[in-house]
């Protein structure tokens, strides 16, 4: 099936769940509400857009990587490349934004990467998803502390590692931090991995194109320590660059269990 067309039924599916779905159309709503971009226009755009991303994934994980990239424009890696010829291992982090499924699967055709990643919940669909993020080059650890000691492992050895900075972390591994103003549980890790294994860090979005014509990446150094107000400040200006591709129906401001309460904010 052809790019455009997967990306043409992407953008039907996500406008008719729109207009079928009162829960999922609320949740959009609330969301934008939240960084002030609640409006029809932006709302049907976030969907269709939210359609394209659901329809592209298994397009990107059957396929050979090779084939993939070849939807993909020439990247800027250079300042990463820089880094690891200094011997220096390097954290990509990449927001739950466009098609960041593309963003590992790009490096991986330079040099090795690591991702870590949470298992999905049904085993038919783990054991897809684990088959479908390895690949030459692309090595994948589970989000415990045995995944963690694996990209610090790979960081001082001078590789790159990735992972999404604003996947809601368990209990006791983030803390309260405003995302558009409002309180998010965001986690800690980025900044103990690149502490512990004097990494730098970027981070990617990989942004998708208008009418089917593939993806383009974006790759910017984080000058300062990734604390989580820093990574939220930072992401917040990339989700204001493409506001439409940002996942607005996760739940970002969720409460994990055993969380303290977030500040002025007892709900869930």
């Amino acid at each position: 099936m052809p790019l455009a067309l997967v990306h043409g039924l992407g953008t039907a599916l996500g406008l008719a769940v729109y207009a079928l779905a009162p829960g999922y159309r609320d949740k959009l709503a609330a969301s934008l509400s939240v960084a002030g971009l609640n409006n029809p226009r932006m709302r049907r755009r976030a969907a269709a857009q939210a359609g394209r991303f659901a329809c592209e994934l298994p397009w990107i994980w059957l396929r050979p990587p090779s084939e993939v990239l070849r939807h993909v424009a020439p990247a800027d890696w250079s300042a990463v490349d820089a880094v690891r010829a200094s011997g220096r291992g390097v954290l990509l982090l990449t927001p739950h934004l466009g098609s960041f499924e593309i963003a590992a699967r790009a490096r991986a055709a330079i040099s090795p990467i690591t991702v870590l990643y949470k298992p999905a919940r049904q085993a038919a669909l783990r054991a897809l998803v684990e088959t479908a993020r390895t690949s030459p080059n692309l090595s994948t650890a589970p989000a415990n502390l045995a995944g963690v000691r694996t990209l610090l492992r790979a960081l001082r050895r001078g590789e790159v590692v990735g992972l999404l900075p604003d996947q809601v972390p368990d209990a006791g591994e983030g803390e309260w931090t405003p995302f558009f103003g409002r309180p998010a549980y965001t986690m800690t890790l980025p900044g103990r991995l690149a502490s512990a294994g004097q990494a730098a860090v970027f981070l990617v979005v990989v942004e998708r194109c208008a009418r089917a014509r593939g993806w383009r990446i974006h790759v910017e150094a984080l000058r300062d320590a990734p604390t989580p107000a820093r990574l939220n400040a930072a992401m917040e200006a990339l989700v204001r660059r493409f506001p439409e591709q940002y996942l607005w129906a996760y739940n970002r401001f969720k409460r994990p269990p055993g969380a303290p309460p977030a500040p002025e904010c007892d709900a869930p």
